[in-house]
């Protein structure tokens, strides 16, 4: 397992990582304003700007106000402390995925990609974020909780990392069934790294700070707002070459989530469900439009997000019965032949439509392989026909 670096102190910060980490702690999560502009600009040169010209509009200048109450070297050093770690687009441990998000236009005005990253955890970004996001309803069935698991557990096993989002119902089944094959598994919290949300995820939360990897856009300390979800999501489609949905309403965040996949050009994919459960409508509209790639298990995931010609599957198919080894007459002259009272081969031949002579050497053929039998009344079905 490859660990960290300590990318994200404050020891020899460079402006741009002091400049984000600044903006990260004054702006909201994914708001397209100053993700935008630290696209455009630098972020150096925006809290620059920001800091001479705070008056541009109500919104920059509450940034700016901000700005000017944060000590960016005194955040790195605490986070250092606490053992997180502030990641940007200048450390190798960024993943090259996330700047899909620069295309990938507003959903609720958030979007881009974030200005910065924080980091609980000893596993490194860039290899746990090409993996699978499993995502879908917090209230989740048994049967979306077993195939949420199960799910992740085999796409684990081939040696993909699961990325989900740590909430109750399928985020937590998704997690568990990675853990439990022994995969690496990406929790993205709409809070602070150092929260545990929800509370009763709290063991997990802690074991996944230990063994594996808990990020956030939103800064140390920050709470899990409604609006952070939303801009959380795009966070999880874009680490991941494919989401999947286990059970989700027709108002749901797991939806959110895919529709970012889907802006993404990612591999997006839904589990059916009953088509009198809830929890599954808005999963079955996505697969009915188009939006989702049917799938039912691990093995369906694996084929689609996997390399060209690997995890191919073998179109399911019935094993061949007896009958269906027989010839076309031969199976025409078994249809004729009755059940319980017997007939003579040329009362059947009457039936079958054929020649009364290929219609006894068909029996014959028939009574060698167990298909029929001869009794004194004539023809009947074998007792034990095949």
């Amino acid at each position: 397992m490859s660990t960290t670096t300590s990318a994200g102190t404050s020891a020899g910060a460079s402006a741009d990582r002091l400049a984000r980490v600044a903006l990260n702690a004054a702006a909201e999560p994914g708001d397209m304003v100053f993700t935008g502009l630290v696209d455009e600009l630098g972020a150096a040169e925006l809290v620059r700007t920001l800091t001479e010209n705070p008056d541009h509009s109500d919104l920059l200048s509450a940034v700016a106000g901000r700005l000017a109450r944060v000590d960016p070297a005194g955040v790195l050093e605490r986070a250092d402390a606490a053992g997180y770690r502030f990641l940007t687009p200048e450390d190798d441990e960024w993943p090259a995925g996330l700047a899909d998000l620069g295309a990938a236009g507003a959903v609720n005005e958030r979007g881009g990609v974030p200005i910065g990253l924080w980091a609980r955890g000893p596993r490194r970004l860039d290899e746990l974020a090409a993996g699978l996001a499993v995502v879908g309803a917090r209230s989740a069935t048994s049967y979306g909780d077993r195939v949420a698991g199960d799910l992740a557990a085999v796409v684990g096993q081939a040696g993909f990392p699961v990325v989900s989002g740590a909430a109750y119902g399928i985020d937590h089944a998704a997690h568990r069934g990675a853990l439990a094959a022994g995969a690496p598994t990406l929790a993205v919290l709409a809070c602070g790294v150092d929260r545990c949300y929800p509370l009763a995820h709290r063991p997990l939360l802690e074991h996944l700070a230990a063994e594996h990897l808990v990020i956030s856009e939103a800064p140390p300390g920050a709470a899990p707002h409604r609006v952070r979800f939303l801009a959380r999501n795009r966070l999880i489609a874009a680490l991941s070459r494919g989401t999947v949905v286990v059970e989700a309403a027709v108002r749901s965040g797991a939806l959110n989530t895919l529709n970012w996949a889907q802006r993404m050009h990612r591999v997006t994919m839904g589990v059916p469900g009953p088509v009198t459960q809830a929890t599954s409508e808005g999963v079955h509209h996505q697969i009915r439009t188009g939006g989702a790639t049917l799938v039912t298990g691990g093995q369906d995931v694996l084929e689609l997000i996997g390399a060209a010609g690997s995890h191919l599957l073998e179109e399911p198919r019935a094993e061949p019965a007896a009958r269906d080894r027989l010839r076309v007459r031969q199976r025409q002259v078994l249809d004729a032949v009755p059940v319980a009272r017997p007939a003579t081969a040329g009362s059947i031949a009457l039936v079958a439509g054929l020649a009364v002579t290929e219609v006894y050497r068909t029996l014959r053929h028939l009574q060698e392989h167990g298909f029929v039998e001869h009794t004194r009344g004539g023809w009947r079905l074998a007792t034990n026909a095949p």
